[in-house]
């Protein structure tokens, strides 16, 4: 089993920045990839960042160039950088876990972002 603890939530000013982190714990299987999920009020949840273990990253179009996504493995965790914040990015953050078909998820932490 694995644990997700995110740390790092908050209410920020539109145009500040936050950093969350997220570490697992447990039984972790080297070759996994982590990432960063939200969800907004009303809407589904979406895909924010992911980084595979080798340091390969992907962004959803709308945070290109504002968020970064990293990994320290050593530590098993993964740390989302959150700049340029907008009201828009206001949503629940969720970490991630994934290997081959087990996918593991932490609690969440609540991102605020005032207009």
């Amino acid at each position: 089993q694995v644990q997700l603890v995110e740390s790092g939530g908050g209410l920020v000013q539109a145009g500040g920045s936050l950093r969350l982190s997220c570490v697992a714990s447990g039984t972790i299987f080297r070759f996994n990839t982590m990432g960063w999920y939200r969800q907004a009020p009303g809407k589904q949840r979406e895909l924010v960042a992911t980084a595979t273990c080798g340091g390969v990253t992907n962004y959803t179009n709308s945070v290109k160039g504002r968020f970064t996504i990293s990994r320290d493995n050593t530590k098993n965790t993964v740390y989302l950088q959150m700049n340029s914040l907008k009201h828009e990015d206001t949503a629940v953050y969720y970490c991630s876990l994934g290997v081959i078909q087990n996918h593991y998820w932490g609690q969440g932490t609540q991102v605020t972002v005032s207009s």
